[in-house]
């Protein structure tokens, strides 16, 4: 820094803080290798802290990195982890500090490998291409089944076996490709493209044996997860062994832990299916058999019922209660009709004994004028008057010849 100093003319704390910064500021940003001794992340905080340590010289420097740069790796590095930062030195000079501002994490070796595919999953999920809403069911007994894998592998032995062993009548379409090296990529996509537009090909599976992650490398390729997932037919991916996990099993259809696992999943086991139909028929059976006792049992019990074991009972009573009841109808009606004869003969009687041509038989007359009028009294007429007289038997005329007082008058006088 070449300032000049004595004990008589000292520097103050500051201006060397500020001089220590200049100077370090002018720096340029290094790639710095190490190990995490120490992670801090806050919540809410928009800074994270980190530790790097030297182990072989037990040397360490203190990083601080935004959260942006952050989490690409977050779930990737944990204390202990060996990264490689890409940071500027940085001078906090309030407390004469030296810390790295970092810039890019990554993981020294297979865990930078790991990482950016790390990273290039999430793009893929974040488009939808892991989710289950795009999975379709694979066909339960598939007319021809499109294999991809390399010749002559273990892979396709597993396959072809297994499969064939399940059901023996099943037909393949085989699709031998290199399944590492830099023409893996665009021959198993081809290859995937040829089955997809094959007419009878109704599953495809892309298998191949266990390896390292670099073997397994072109199965989490971009371009080939975008063409199994652009694809129309039902994929099967049956990469590696169990713990294997490239990015083709997540767009896939269904992930086979291996390919005798796909084998099995892909065709049906024809000796369980005619187990399964065996065991419906006999349920089948036992259930029909099962509704026909319950409903011949309902039957019996509906006949021995008083009612349908002699229905005509129930007839022949109602019959004796009609008869009754006719009969009593009958009496009824016959009693009121002699009644009303008998009050009819009656009537007439009296009718007859008051009538003008019953007191005619008895030797009356009624007297009239010629006019037709009544003769009620003797003073009515005079001398000489003939009158018309109506006895029972008809009628004749008669002449007044004298005229008496009434019987009223004479009993009055």
């Amino acid at each position: 820094m070449g300032v000049d100093s004595s004990a008589e003319a000292a520097i103050p704390v500051g201006r060397v803080s500020r001089l220590i910064g200049g100077w370090i500021n002018r720096l340029g940003a290094v790639w710095v290798e190490g190990q995490i001794t120490q992670l801090s992340r806050r919540p809410g905080a928009g800074v994270v802290f980190l530790t790097l340590r030297d182990p072989s010289e037990d040397v360490s420097l203190a990083v601080t990195c935004y959260r942006t740069v952050f989490d690409p790796v977050r779930e990737l590095v944990a204390e202990g982890s060996r990264v490689v930062v890409h940071a500027k030195p940085e001078w906090y000079g309030p407390r004469g500090t030296l810390s790295l501002r970092a810039a890019e994490i990554r993981l020294v070796g297979l865990g930078d490998l790991l990482a950016r595919l790390e990273l290039l999953k999430r793009t893929l999920g974040a488009e939808g291409l892991f989710a289950a809403e795009r999975k379709r069911p694979l066909p339960f007994l598939p007319r021809c089944v499109g294999l991809v894998t390399g010749r002559a592998s273990a892979a396709e032995r597993d396959v072809l076996q297994n499969a064939r062993r399940r059901w023996p009548a099943v037909r393949f379409e085989v699709r031998n490709v290199p399944v590492q090296g830099v023409r893996a990529v665009p021959e198993v996509i081809a290859a995937v493209r040829e089955l997809d537009e094959h007419p009878e090909v109704d599953v495809i599976i892309v298998a191949r044996g266990g390896g390292s992650v670099e073997d397994l490398l072109p199965f989490s390729d971009e371009q080939l997860v975008r063409a199994v997932a652009a694809a129309r037919t039902p994929i099967v991916s049956a990469i590696g062994h169990e713990p294997d996990q490239p990015l083709l099993d997540y767009v896939a259809d269904l992930r086979a832990s291996t390919p005798t696992d796909a084998a099995k999943r892909v065709v049906p086991d024809v000796r369980e299916e005619l187990a399964r139909v065996h065991g419906l028929r006999d349920r089948a059976r036992y259930g029909i058999g099962s509704r026909l006792d319950r409903e011949l049992s309902g039957l019996t019990a509906l006949r021995s019922r008083p009612v349908l074991a002699a229905p005509r009972r129930m007839v022949d009573e109602r019959a004796a209660e009609v008869s009754a009841l006719l009969d009593r109808s009958r009496r009824t009606l016959d009693h009121r009709l002699h009644r009303a004869t008998d009050d009819l003969a009656h009537t007439v009687a009296r009718v007859v004994a008051l009538s003008p041509a019953a007191t005619l038989r008895r030797g009356y007359a009624v007297l009239r004028r010629e006019d037709g009028s009544v003769i009620r009294d003797p003073a009515e007429v005079a001398v000489g008057d003939a009158l018309r007289a109506r006895v029972a038997e008809g009628e004749f005329t008669v002449a007044v010849r004298e005229v008496a007082p009434t019987l009223t008058n004479t009993l009055g006088s």
